[in-house]
């Protein structure tokens, strides 16, 4: 009882510590910058942990179940997505930024011609908590066959797995939750100040886009080559 007790709680642990991978972190990042509160970026990260660990407890019941194991190509198929979404977030990122940045409007009316500066900015996109969710998903779909593997080498059974499994996923919904208010921070502190709020938004897709496109070369090109 206590060794299971152990193998949970390092289960734990170890989806908290999943939580804070570096395409983990880029996709959270990239997402929680369409928020301005700390409570919204929180629930951001309990979304794309929820979608996470759905995915793993679907793929990863079905592999126990049948004591397969997920193909290398496969699996490297899986994690290009990954990449590929990380950049598709940085790019609409990139896009939204320039969307909302404030610009001059002219109008007529009559002989009198005036101007006005007009933003996109609270476009109703902004509240969409679908997106963390199904990104989730995609990143359970990748991790699904090396958390599988794990659990069939260690553990007896098949329902330990599952539990092993639901635990995981628990960790990484804690550590989504905390690094979604994390990394909120700096969205929130400069929610105020229009054109830094944008570099800071700038930045934040500019570094999913490199965490995806340095994903992408490392295992289609790198990984393939070896």
């Amino acid at each position: 009882m206590v060794e299971l007790f152990t193998i949970f709680g390092l289960g734990l642990a170890l989806g908290f510590k999943h939580a804070l991978d570096a395409d983990h972190v880029a996709a959270i990042l990239s997402l929680v910058s369409e928020t301005r509160s700390l409570r919204r970026a929180a629930l951001y990260g309990a979304f794309w942990g929820i979608g996470h660990t759905l995915t793993l407890f679907v793929v990863g019941t079905v592999l126990l179940l049948l004591k397969w194991e997920i193909p290398v190509r496969m699996a490297r198929t899986f994690e290009m997505l990954v990449g590929a979404v990380l950049v598709g977030l940085g790019v609409h990122v990139l896009v939204r930024v320039y969307r909302e940045k404030a610009h001059i409007h002219w109008h007529s009316h009559g002989d009198v011609t005036h101007i006005h500066f007009h933003s996109h900015r609270h476009s109703a996109e902004h509240d969409h908590v679908h997106r963390p969710l199904l990104v989730g998903v995609v990143h359970g779909l990748a991790g699904s066959g090396s958390l599988t593997l794990l659990v069939m080498t260690t553990l007896s059974s098949i329902l330990q797995g599952i539990v092993f499994i639901l635990v995981f996923g628990l960790g990484s919904i804690l550590g989504m939750v905390l690094t979604g208010a994390a990394v909120g921070v700096p969205f929130t502190l400069t929610r105020r100040l229009e054109r830094l709020h944008r570099v800071v938004q700038a930045v934040a897709g500019g570094l999913s886009i490199a965490v995806g496109l340095l994903m992408i070369v490392e295992i289609g090109f790198l990984r393939s080559a070896g």
